[in-house]
């Protein structure tokens, strides 16, 4: 009896040091794949971006976030707004601040001053005298009719652009004209530029090439003054520049049914003949469209932690929480630029499932995000049953001690009432024999 219970005293304790190790598993990471680095295109515009405009994934950037003056790439906002508040057949208002307007200006360049303060103009052909010729005077007409007056229009285009998540751009007046505290960046614009192309309206209109309209019964022909219009992919656009500003553009581009938003600012603009901004797009476009992902991690990477909690003894005992390395189970790829190099990241979503139920099931959803990008990737907790031993591990030594002195102690009290069960059968036949005799 005593050498079967050391037996199984011997077996618990072995069978705990086996399942017992006193390290978890590891994973190397894997090297990040290197690819040829491909040359980054050469523009004179101190600010640039590129964007996936389905997928809103950035591709290229210089000095996206800095503050930059927009000139006529405000009159995207100033359009959008027309297209969300009036229809096309509406009649508009020729207002007093219209009037006052500098050229580049309908009632200037084309009607020598003629308009009256009270005219009325089709809100279709006050869209085509903002966006193709770029009419200064265009933009306030809107303002006015949109909100009663330019100060209340601002306020709407500055509530517009941060629903569209500008957060970094402050708008003053309609048209662009220079304000000190007028600006934007290359990627606030970007987000204004593809809430104006989502725009039927707006986007139709930058799509045309020349359009006529009606002044005073006198009918006029605008030319787009998106000069590369139709060239190289470009199927929309504004311009802009005034002498702080420099040269802008924003615009789509279309390649084999894949559509990009381009943005240059502060570009060199010696005259409107000037096409260097527009060359400077093109290069930008170019190095986008031929632009491939690198590997931003690699499967098989650590990309974090994990709080899981769990029972010791899977349905009882006292509820644990135990911190698990994530892997990647892919590679996840990014376009490498300045700004998906700082705000790249991998998350992964706390889940109900318990370390047990994670032993046999590691796989887990993880989530790779960067600015106006998410993509969904694959990954796995790395976990074992040593690590849930690992930290349970006076538990369960304590347990199985507490085993063993039981068992020890059934064994033995049975041991003891077998051996007073002996004596007394000796006993009592001792006494059998004594009667006989």
């Amino acid at each position: 009896m005593k050498k079967n219970l050391i037996l199984k005293a011997l077996a618990l304790t072995l069978s705990l040091s086996l399942f017992s190790p006193l390290t978890t598993a590891s994973y190397a990471a894997n090297p990040t794949t290197e690819t040829a680095t491909q040359s980054l295109p050469e523009i004179t515009a101190e600010a640039a971006l590129t964007m996936d405009l389905e997928t809103g994934e950035i591709i290229y950037c210089k000095d996206a976030d800095s503050k930059r003056y927009p000139a006529s790439t405000t009159k995207l906002l100033t359009g959008l707004l027309l297209a969300e508040n009036k229809g096309k057949t509406d009649q508009l208002e020729f207002t007093k601040s219209a009037k006052e307007q500098p050229e580049y200006s309908l009632n200037i360049n084309y009607m020598h001053n003629t308009m009256q303060v009270g005219d009325k103009v089709l809100a279709d052909d006050i869209m085509k005298g903002l966006l193709l010729f770029s009419g200064n005077d265009t933009a306030y007409v809107i303002a006015d009719n949109v909100s009663g007056d330019s100060k209340t229009f601002a306020d709407l285009m500055n509530k517009k652009a941060k629903d569209l998540g500008a957060n970094n751009s402050n708008f003053i007046t309609a048209n662009g004209l220079h304000n000190e505290n007028h600006y934007t960046t290359a990627y606030d614009l970007s987000l204004i530029e593809k809430a104006a192309f989502a725009n039927d309206w707006v986007r139709e209109t930058m799509e045309l090439q020349k359009a006529p309209i009606t002044l005073k019964n006198s009918k006029i022909i605008l030319e787009n003054r998106n000069l590369t219009l139709g060239k190289n992919g470009n199927i929309a656009g504004k311009t802009g520049t005034t002498s702080q500003a420099g040269g802008c553009l924003a615009t789509v581009y279309e390649r084999n049914g894949r559509q990009l938003i381009g943005v240059v600012l502060k570009d060199r603009q010696i005259d409107n003949a000037d096409m260097t901004k527009f060359n400077d797009m093109d290069s930008i476009m170019n190095y986008s469209y031929s632009a491939s992902k690198t590997t931003y991690k690699s499967s098989g990477e650590n990309v974090g932690t994990a709080e899981v909690q769990y029972k010791p003894f899977v349905v009882f005992g006292p509820t644990k929480t135990i911190i698990l390395p994530l892997k990647l189970t892919q590679d996840v790829s990014y376009y490498k630029n300045t700004i998906n190099d700082a705000e790249s990241k991998i998350t992964y979503k706390v889940t109900d499932s318990s370390a047990w139920d994670l032993l046999f099931n590691k796989a887990t959803k993880l989530t790779y995000s960067t600015r106006n990008y998410t993509e969904a990737v694959t990954g796995a907790v790395d976990i074992s049953l040593g690590a849930i031993v690992k930290d349970n591990l006076i538990t369960y030594i304590a347990t199985i001690v507490a085993i063993i002195i039981i068992i020890t102690l059934i064994a033995l009290i049975k041991n003891m009432a077998s051996n007073s069960r002996r004596k007394k059968n000796r006993y009592n036949s001792r006494s059998n024999k004594r009667r006989r005799y």
